[in-house]
């Protein structure tokens, strides 16, 4: 299900397919390590939608190198630097190039690492009911999208695939994964998204909210893995586009979802259709935020 500038699903017969993500395809190299193709499939609400965003996968997968490196003094991740096309057979190099990376195979930690900095989508809802996000007191008054004194950790605890990711406690958090490596990922968390979001402002862009994953390898060493602060697992905000009060326009995948809310979709399957225009309009937006954050556009 190629053509020249969207894959919807990975075909590789090379190596072993371990499973299919809602945007990433995942094959065992080895014992020790995973390929990664992240495709151009685009999910919304927990549902993958039928049609491909043009060169999504090509931009998150850029967009994700390059916070991997300008991070990784703060904690190590789990790419390998070995070109994905050595790994594949011949005729399967166009499906990996420029969508793909070849990581260190891990035991993924199942909680989320969730960090806001706004109050912004499920957080302000939370917020307006129970004066807190997910279980984390804020000051009275605040109002939608508003930047919060300090950035909050909101942990998650992943689902099953077609299943909502669910919003847990921080002390739900220590109880699944226990004390010490909480407090690790919680420091870190906050760490990565503060680095992340003051060089952001210099592009001109908020990120209002992010979330991590983390995976230990097989001497208990934590790495930051999956993807990270790209448009899809990030809500980026363009600063000239920013007022309190309003929800500003997005880079992200923000466009679908309010186009899907304007459907009546009771959010089972099938997802609606999406118009060529919107599918248009969403790539466009990925590229203008890769283009303002890290300088690069596609070949």
């Amino acid at each position: 299900m190629t053509t020249m500038s969207t894959l919807y699903e990975s075909t590789i017969k090379s190596l072993p397919l371990l499973g299919r993500g809602k945007v990433r395809d995942n094959y065992a190299v080895g014992q020790d390590k995973l390929l990664i193709v992240t495709t151009d499939r685009l999910s919304a609400f927990d549902f993958v939608m039928s049609e491909p965003i043009p060169n999504k996968g090509r931009m998150l997968n850029t967009m994700a190198d390059f916070w991997f490196e300008k991070l990784g003094h703060i904690v190590p991740n789990h790419n390998t630097g070995i070109d994905p096309a050595t790994v594949v057979a011949a005729d399967e190099i166009e499906q990996v190039k420029g969508r793909a990376v070849v990581v260190k195979r891990l035991e993924p930690i199942l909680v989320e690492a969730v960090v806001r900095g706004y109050l912004a989508g499920s957080g302000w809802k939370d917020y307006q009911v129970t004066g807190s996000v997910c279980g984390v007191e804020l000051p009275p008054g605040l109002e939608n999208v508003q930047k919060l004194p300090e950035p909050i950790f909101t942990p998650a605890a992943k689902a099953e695939m077609g299943h909502h990711d669910e919003n847990i406690t921080y002390d739900e958090m220590e109880r699944r994964i226990g004390t010490e490596l909480s407090a690790t990922i919680k420091r870190i968390s906050i760490e990565l998204y503060k680095a992340a979001a003051e060089f952001a402002a210099t592009r001109g862009i908020i990120i209002a909210d992010t979330k991590f994953e983390f995976g230990l390898d097989n001497k208990g060493e934590l790495y930051l893995m999956d993807e990270v602060l790209t448009a899809d697992s990030s809500r980026f905000w363009p600063a000239d586009g920013y007022a309190v009060g309003t929800n500003p326009p997005s880079f992200d995948k923000q466009f679908v979802r309010d186009w899907l809310e304007t459907q009546t979709w009771k959010k089972e399957p099938p997802a609606p259709k999406l118009p060529d225009d919107v599918i248009a309009k969403t790539s466009e937006k990925y590229q203008e935020a890769l283009q303002r954050l890290t300088g690069k556009t596609l070949d």
